[in-house]
């Protein structure tokens, strides 16, 4: 089951590059996952990733609809960054000029929030495993 968690505003991406848009999914059960996608064989990862950047770009085309649009800065900046041996992806802003994403997500004491993430991302963690399912029956004999 996957659980949004707010980090506090202000930190750094761990390689050195802009802020983060300040959520981030746990999946619940996912270490036991990566330890049975590390005994798989090759194809089935593939078929896997597949299906996450599926789901990854659902995410994105989500948040670019919901999104506030005033210069639609933030809705052309969204993005994925993947870890393919690894099956994972990230998604959100991490240019510098984005940095303000955490404050429409969230808002401040000023603002009222303007989720778009957020709500893209529960929106899509249903269907992740059907997309893995489908995938995976593409490459089984």
């Amino acid at each position: 089951m996957a659980r949004r968690r707010r980090r506090s505003g202000g930190r750094s991406h761990p390689r050195g590059g802009a802020r983060q848009s300040g959520i981030t999914v746990t999946i619940e059960g996912l270490p036991e996952l990566r330890q049975r996608l590390e005994e798989m064989p090759t194809q089935l990862k593939a078929a896997c990733f597949r299906a996450l950047k599926e789901s990854a770009g659902a995410v994105i085309d989500g948040t670019k609809g919901r999104v506030k649009t005033d210069t639609h800065n933030l809705q052309r900046s969204v993005k994925a960054r993947y870890e393919n041996n690894r099956v994972r992806a990230e998604i959100g802003w991490w240019d510098r000029d984005d940095r303000y994403a955490i404050w429409q997500e969230f808002g401040t004491r000023k603002m009222p929030a303007n989720p778009s993430l957020g709500p893209s991302l529960e929106e899509e963690k249903r269907h992740l495993p059907e997309r893995i399912r489908r995938e995976i029956r593409k490459e089984l004999p």
